[in-house]
């Protein structure tokens, strides 16, 4: 097989959590334009549904179900109905992430409720996620897990610690994952993307589009720009494909140098 070769996914289908903007959509665009055919989950219908009309535009198969993450039952549902309508699981990227009214805080600030939200959103959907699609894949000749985590994970992160905290548990959790499912012929591996200028950023650091382009300065990023949905996709579609095949356990930071 030719290397560029071993980076296609004609045959795949994949399901991409909170894939209906952002960092989830740049995810499921690039692993349609790679071959794959997308399951997209999110709460908001509307923008699921838009990005599986672009799934479909490439040629590729789509679906969009609507899914809470936060619901086991939801996103055990999400799993078997991919198997059953798309006839194959062969890759899930674990993306939906954030927190519900992106306000700073530090941890004594922080109201219990905050801090359940993030840990189930961000690490206990992540595990569901995990366990919902490992069960199909075991039985149906393995596949690839991804989860998305974040540079937070591995520095101080003042008020925003709920959500580096549980980035944090999202690689140990990973590592844990690719120890116990290699045998099942199952990998697992994360990105962890530094600064994007996503909604939930913008909401959080209280900046617009307009001052994006000033970002990679004020960040202090090296190569100069912050990131963008298109730098994460590829890092996705390599985790994805053969070429990664003696890959698991690992983690692929993404962030200009930071």
């Amino acid at each position: 097989m030719d290397i560029i070769d071993s980076f296609r996914l004609d045959g795949q289908v994949a399901v991409v959590t909170g894939g209906g903007r952002g960092i989830g959509e740049g995810i499921a665009l690039g692993l349609a334009e790679a071959g794959a055919d997308v399951v997209l989950a999110a709460r908001r219908t509307q923008e699921i549904e838009a990005v599986a009309e672009k799934v479909r535009q490439l040629g590729r198969r789509a679906l969009a179900i609507t899914t809470d993450m936060m619901d086991i039952n939801a996103v055990q549902h999400l799993a078997q109905q991919t198997f059953k309508e798309m006839g194959a699981l062969n890759c899930w990227v674990s993306n939906a992430g954030g927190a519900d009214d992106r306000v700073p805080r530090t941890f004594l600030e922080m109201p219990e409720r905050q801090w359940d939200f993030q840990m189930n959103l961000n690490l206990k959907a992540v595990w569901t996620g995990a366990q919902a699609a490992g069960k199909i894949m075991k039985d149906n000749g393995g596949g690839t897990i991804i989860n998305i985590s974040s540079q937070a994970a591995n520095r101080a992160s003042p008020n925003n610690g709920p959500y580096a905290v549980a980035k944090s548990g999202v690689n140990n959790l990973t590592q844990t994952l690719a120890a116990e499912m290699a045998h099942l012929g199952i990998r697992v591996n994360a990105v962890s993307p530094g600064p994007i200028p996503t909604e939930v950023f913008l909401e959080f650091t209280k900046m617009s589009e307009a001052d994006i382009p000033k970002m990679g300065e004020l960040f202090g990023v090296p190569l100069g720009r912050v990131g963008t949905p298109e730098d994460i996709a590829p890092a996705v579609v390599y985790l994805a494909s053969s070429a990664s095949s003696w890959m698991t356990g690992q983690d692929i930071v993404i962030n200009g140098g930071l």
